[in-house]
């Protein structure tokens, strides 16, 4: 096992690494993997503004995400940045059918502790495969600067992956949200498996 193997297995945990193919793939289609990255920034500034609104009676919950949400709109304003500067169009929204899956997956019902485990492992893994490709991005991407910008957009995102994770395990117990966590993981692996490998796509 090399050392990003490794390291992604200890940091990430992810099972699956991304299909070596798609970071080629993305340098041949780069206004369309912006503005999908861009969305994906909304999306997620939008998901802890929802969690924040949805479970405003765990403290945590709110003083955590609220600068985390703040962070995630910067970002969106960032690659927003990246794509004017380069004179490329800001398009439509598409259709994210691994973060649709992915929400298939969590389970439905039972107590406000579970409900808000699911959310939190759902957007922690999300996180950890966006800074897995950001890594990706931030090695094999032309581009000096946006090499950098992806750099510094990996570290974050790892951060928050962290972020979710250790919110789950303050509310909930730490083995079942590790079990779960398992669960998750094996799960997400076939959907990457199973997905088209496309290169205007973040995921």
């Amino acid at each position: 096992m090399n050392w990003e193997e490794s390291t992604r297995q200890k940091m990430l945990h992810l099972k699956l690494p991304t299909d070596p193919r798609w970071a080629g793939i993305v340098a041949m289609k780069l206004e369309d993997v912006l503005t999908d990255h861009a969305y994906c920034e909304q999306k997620a500034a939008s998901s802890g503004i929802s969690l924040i609104v949805r479970f405003n009676d765990f403290p945590e919950v709110v003083d955590t995400l609220t600068p985390l949400v703040a962070e995630e709109w910067g970002h969106f304003e960032r690659v927003l940045e990246e794509i004017r500067k380069r004179g490329l169009t800001f398009g439509v929204n598409r259709r994210d059918e691994y973060v649709v899956q992915l929400t298939n997956f969590m389970k439905k019902g039972g107590s406000r502790i579970q409900q808000l485990t699911e959310h939190l492992l759902l957007n922690a893994l999300i996180e950890a495969r966006s800074c897995e490709r950001f890594k990706l991005l931030s090695k094999h991407l032309e581009d000096p600067e946006l090499q950098k910008f992806y750099y510094e957009l990996m570290i974050s995102e790892a951060g928050h992956y962290v972020t979710f994770i250790e919110l789950a395990r303050t509310y909930d117990d730490p083995e079942k949200v590790n079990k779960r966590w398992d669960e998750w993981l094996a799960f997400e692996a076939e959907v990457i498996k199973n997905l088209e490998v496309r290169g205007d796509r973040i995921h």
